[in-house]
């Protein structure tokens, strides 16, 4: 019986698929407007949209089509609207210029919008100044792929993130430029989601933040001189895969801040020339492994609030400070990493070496306390302390220690 009933649904589905129109709008065409086409239109019918300006204020999209433009037309929000909003399922939105939409703090409008659509496509399209880009509210299944969002932006207040998912599940972030937004990706409450080979940079305050989002997994992404890097907040079960973590510089800027998140991994990835490449609070449970740090400030930065991580097999070097943490109490496992400032010896030439390393150093634990302290830095004072340290030490943990440190980096 249950086969009988699939063969029903098909034969309805390919009835609908081949009674389907094509309709198109522009100079010369049956329609001039989108909104009349729009209205025409039935499910499943394709709506082509030739190069022109279109100021039609709010576009609703309530059926299920496919809204393609040929030539880039521009659909203008003109400062006032919301320029398109998708409130049904299944809908494929390709080929526009959306700018200028309307700007709201209480509402949120954005350049698209969807609204609780599942299986919405929303693909090869550019977002041109526009207060949010893309913004997606409990969807499911949707795709976001290839996109170039655009904005102007000079403080937090003045607009909002590029792309931007509430409360979704199963959505796919690929392939798109984000820059000059609040935030380039936000996810908050989004599930079973894949953010995968972005470029997010030149971003206000975070090149991708996400909190309360469980589950995700964020590969092969670019992110460079964004205002504070990338922050992961109240989260667990995420992995981030061989992404590129680059010039966050500030008092408060990151590679990678990870606050109160467990049971993830932080693999392949490259930090380079930030002010702090990683940074963990209330972090557990977590595997950091063949990560580069390189030309950074503070490499990494582990407070002694995290427990149960495993850092192994990165490779440190030109870091100022490779690690720094704020307390005594160490719950977490250093091994077989390669740190350029190692002067142990393999005399057994396994490739390890023979005694074990301390990248904790004494006056990054002072600065940890006494921030102005930095102001000593290459003195003959602290070169002479950092020495006395190694030979005896006393100051720092004797258990915060690589045990097989490595004599050439790691092959990553």
């Amino acid at each position: 019986m249950k086969k009988y009933l699939y063969i029903v649904c098909f034969l309805i589905f390919c009835c609908d698929i081949s009674t389907a129109k094509t309709i198109h709008v522009g100079p010369g065409k049956p329609y001039k407007s989108i909104r009349a086409a729009l209205s025409y239109a039935d499910h499943l019918d394709t709506v082509i949209v030739h190069h022109s300006q279109y100021k039609e204020g709010n576009i609703v999209i309530n059926k299920r089509i496919f809204l393609l433009g040929t030539g880039w037309p521009v659909l203008d929000g003109q400062h006032k609207y919301e320029v398109v909003s998708i409130k049904a399922d299944n809908v494929v939105f390709s080929g526009f210029q959306v700018q200028n939409s309307g700007f709201a703090t209480l509402h949120d409008p954005g350049g698209i919008k969807v609204y609780d659509g599942i299986g919405v496509i929303i693909e090869n399209n550019i977002l041109e100044n526009n207060f949010f880009g893309i913004y997606i509210q409990y969807g499911k299944h949707c795709i976001v792929r290839n996109n170039r969002i655009k904005a102007y932006g000079e403080e937090e207040q003045q607009i909002g993130n590029g792309i931007h998912c509430w409360k979704s599940d199963s959505l796919q972030i690929i392939g798109n430029n984000v820059q000059g937004h609040r935030d380039g990706i936000y996810f908050e409450f989004v599930t079973h989601s894949v953010i995968w080979r972005n470029i997010s940079k030149n971003n206000i305050r975070y090149g991708l933040h996400f909190m309360f989002s469980n589950d995700d997994a964020y590969i092969n992404n670019f992110f460079d001189n964004n205002g504070a890097g990338v922050a992961v907040m109240y989260t667990k079960n995420v992995v981030m895969y061989s992404n590129t973590f680059k010039n966050s510089k500030g008092d408060a800027a990151y590679g990678i801040l990870l606050k109160d998140i467990s049971d993830a991994e932080i693999i392949g990835n490259r930090f380079l020339d930030n002010t702090i490449a990683l940074y963990l609070e209330g972090a557990n449970r977590m595997l950091i492994k063949k990560n580069v740090f390189s030309g950074n400030g503070w490499g990494l930065k582990i407070q002694a609030n995290c427990m149960d991580n495993v850092v192994t097999e990165n490779n440190f070097y030109a870091n100022t400070f490779d690690v720094a943490t704020n307390g005594s109490l160490v719950l977490n496992t250093f091994d077989r990493n390669y740190w350029d400032k190692y002067e142990g010896y393999d005399m057994n030439k396994d490739s390890f070496g023979d005694v074990p390393y301390h990248p904790l150093s004494i006056f990054s634990t002072i600065i940890e306390n006494n921030p102005i302290a930095m102001l000593l830095y290459r003195s003959f004072m602290v070169t002479l302390m950092e020495r006395t340290e190694k030979l005896i030490p006393s100051l720092t943990p004797d258990i915060f220690r690589d045990n097989q440190p490595i004599m050439k980096p790691n092959k990553l």
